[in-house]
């Protein structure tokens, strides 16, 4: 398993020592309640999550650390890819916020226009969410 550090993006305020914890509506299918909460070895991957999930507020990425067991993201691991470049991870345990990052890369215009295009295809085709 990765050794991290790990990181989350959201557009929820929150400060250091805050847990994330499942049991929330999915940014990609809001009908669906999630069990895990999800997050990534790939700071930038994180910024991604934070820029295209639907909210108000400015995309936020936390450095986070699990605060219990966690697996290979079953959404992406082999399903999409082979392996797991993308680093990405659940846990059913919260996550505790030990940082905030601002140095990530942010999209362009054009490439956020891109992937929540993507988003509304994935929901209008009813996409699998592993949960």
């Amino acid at each position: 398993m990765d050794a991290g550090p790990f990181f989350h993006g959201t557009k929820a305020d929150l400060k250091v020592g805050d847990l994330l914890i499942p049991g929330f509506r999915s940014n990609y299918r809001p009908e669906v309640v999630m069990n895990h909460i999800y997050f990534t070895a790939v700071l930038d991957g994180a910024g991604l999550a934070a820029e295209i999930i639907p909210g108000d507020g400015p995309p936020r990425v936390y450095e986070v650390e699990p605060t219990g067991e966690w697996e290979n993201d079953p959404n992406v691991t082999d399903k999409k890819f082979p392996g797991n470049p993308t680093r990405s991870y659940r846990s059913a345990a919260p996550l505790r916020i030990v940082a905030e990052r601002d140095d990530w890369t942010r999209l362009t215009p054009e490439a956020l226009a891109e992937w929540r295009t993507r988003l509304a295809r994935m929901r209008d085709e009813n996409a699998e969410i592993i949960n």
